[in-house]
C-alpha cells in the first residue's frame, strides 16, 4: 500500500470523530413525559412483561435486530494474533457492514481471553443480550471448539463468519465458474492450499454442494494431507485421502480447480501451467493472492480467476453473505443457522449472478459490462438485490427445516434496507 493510502485509512478512522460507529435514539426523549416512559418509572412495565415471558424482549427491546460481533483478536485479517484491542477497527468495520447492507444494528466486543474455555464462558454469559452472535478473527483450531460449544450453549444463533461466510461465497462462485468452464462440482478435482478454519469450512460446504471428498486434496504448510500422515488434528483428518501426492506440485498436476486460503505467492506459474484445461483459480489470500492475476493470465488464457481483492474481477467477499444471511435469520427468529440455510444462501448468490445487472451497479464500477461469464461469476457487493434474494432464501430454509420461531414474513422478499 502507498503511504498516501495508509494515511487516508488512518484519517478515515480518526475523523470527523474516532471510530466508525455511534448510538442513536429511536424514540422521543425531549419532555419529562418522554423520559418517564423511557426510564423510571415507565421502564418497569416492559421489565415485568419480559420477566413473565422472555420472548417479550423481542417486542420491547432492540434485541431482535441486533447482532454482536465478537473476537479474541487471535487471527486478525491477514495480520495474525495482535490481540483483542488491535482487532477493534475490524470489528467496528464488520458492524458498519451489517448496518450498511442489511439495516442490522451491531456492536463489537473484544474479549481478553487466555483460553477457549474462558472465551466460551464469557460469550455464553452475555449472548442472550442480542438476536445473534457473529464470531470473527479467531484462530484455528480453537475456533472450531469455540463455535461448537457456543452453538450448544446459546439461545441465539451463532455464526463464525471466517468459516461459513467465506465458504458460502466461495462455493457460490466455484459452482458458477466450473459450469462456465464446462465442468461440474461432482467430477472436478480440487486442490485447497490452506487447512485452517476457512479451508475446512469451504471444503466441507463444497461436499454438501456435491463435491466428492476423494476429489479434494488439502495442502498445509507441511505438504499434502494424506491418509497415514502423522500429527494431524481431527479437522485435517477429515480430508486425509489415500493419495501418492505429497507436495502442492504433485497435487496440482491435472487439477480442475485451485482454492487458495493460505498466503501470498505460493502458487507458481509452473504449477498453474500443469493444471487441466480451463482451470478455475480462487487465490483468496489478502492483500496479496497466492498468484497474481497478471501472472496467472500470462500463463493461461483459458482460466477463470477470482481473488479477495476489489480491484480485480470476481472478488470473493464475505459481505455478499453475512449481512443478508443474518437478516433472514433474525426476521424469522431462527434458533440456529443450519446447513440448509447456508446452502440456500449459496444458491441465492449463485443464481443472482446469472441475472441481468442493474445499470446503477455497473456505473458504480466504472461502467464496465457486467454479465454472467468468466469475469463475472458472483454479484458485486453493491447489488441491492442481494438483500432480498439471500435473506428470503435463508428465511425460507429456516422455516422449512423447523428452526424458525416466526412464520415466513409477509413483506418478503425484501427490496431495500428501508423495508427491513
Amino acid at each position: 500500500m502507498s503511504d498516501k493510502f495508509k494515511q487516508a485509512a488512518l484519517d478515515y478512522h480518526a475523523f470527523p470523530k474516532p471510530g466508525k460507529l455511534a448510538i442513536e435514539i429511536t424514540t422521543p426523549a425531549e419532555t419529562q413525559e418522554d423520559l418517564s416512559l423511557a426510564y423510571s418509572p415507565g421502564v418497569a412495565e416492559p421489565v415485568r412483561e419480559i420477566a413473565k415471558d422472555s420472548e417479550n424482549a423481542y417486542r420491547y427491546t432492540a434485541k431482535g435486530n441486533m447482532v454482536a460481533v465478537i473476537t479474541d483478536g487471535s487471527a486478525i485479517l491477514g495480520l495474525g494474533n495482535l490481540g483483542p484491542l488491535a482487532s477493534k477497527p475490524v470489528m467496528e468495520g464488520k458492524s458498519l457492514l451489517f448496518k450498511r447492507f442489511a439495516g442490522i444494528d451491531s456492536v463489537d466486543i473484544e474479549v481478553e481471553s487466555d483460553s477457549p474455555e474462558l472465551f466460551i464462558n464469557t460469550v455464553a454469559s452475555i449472548a442472550n443480550t442480542w438476536g445473534g452472535i457473529n464470531l470473527e478473527d479467531i484462530k484455528a483450531p480453537e475456533c472450531f471448539q469455540i463455535e461448537k460449544a457456543l452453538i450448544e450453549r446459546c439461545q441465539v444463533p451463532v455464526f463464525h463468519d471466517d468459516q461459513h461466510g467465506t465458504a458460502i461465497v466461495t462455493v457460490a462462485g466455484m459452482l458458477n465458474a466450473l459450469e462456465i468452464q464446462g465442468k461440474t462440482i461432482e467430477t472436478a478435482r480440487i486442490v485447497c492450499l490452506g487447512a485452517g478454519a476457512a479451508a475446512h469450512a469451504c471444503c466441507t460446504l463444497m461436499i454438501k454442494a456435491g463435491a466428492k471428498r476423494e476429489h479434494i486434496t488439502m495442502v498445509d504448510s507441511k505438504g499434502v494431507i494424506y491418509a497415514g500422515r502423522d500429527n494431524l488434528n481431527q479437522y485435517k483428518l477429515e480430508f486425509a485421502n489415500a493419495t501418492s501426492a505429497r507436495t502442492l506440485d504433485d497435487a496440482i498436476d491435472g487439477a480442475d480447480a485451485f482454492l487458495g486460503l493460505s498466503g501470498p505467492n505460493l502458487l507458481s506459474a509452473e504449477q498453474l501451467a500443469k493444471m487441466a484445461p480451463k482451470p478455475v483459480i480462487f487465490a483468496c489470500s489478502n492483500p496479496d493472492p497466492e498468484i497474481s492475476p497478471e501472472l496467472a493470465h500470462e500463463v493461461r488464457d483459458d482460466l477463470i480467476m477470482a481473488t479477495g481483492r476489489s480491484d480485480f474481477p470476481n472478488q470473493v467477499n464475505n459481505v455478499l453473505c453475512f449481512p443478508f444471511l443474518f437478516r433472514g435469520t433474525l426476521d424469522v427468529r431462527a434458533t440456529e443457522i443450519n446447513v440448509e440455510m447456508k446452502l440456500a444462501a449459496v444458491k441465492a448468490i449463485k443464481d443472482l449472478a446469472r441475472e441481468p445487472v442493474p445499470a446503477r451497479v455497473s456505473q458504480g464500477y466504472g461502467g464496465i459490462d457486467l454479465q454472467f461469464g468468466r469475469n463475472y461469476i458472483i454479484p458485486k457487493p453493491t447489488d441491492e438485490r442481494l438483500l432480498g434474494a439471500v435473506a428470503a432464501a435463508v428465511a425460507e430454509a429456516a422455516v422449512a427445516t423447523g428452526v424458525a420461531r416466526l412464520p415466513y414474513p409477509s413483506h418478503y422478499p425484501l427490496r431495500t434496507i428501508e423495508d427491513c
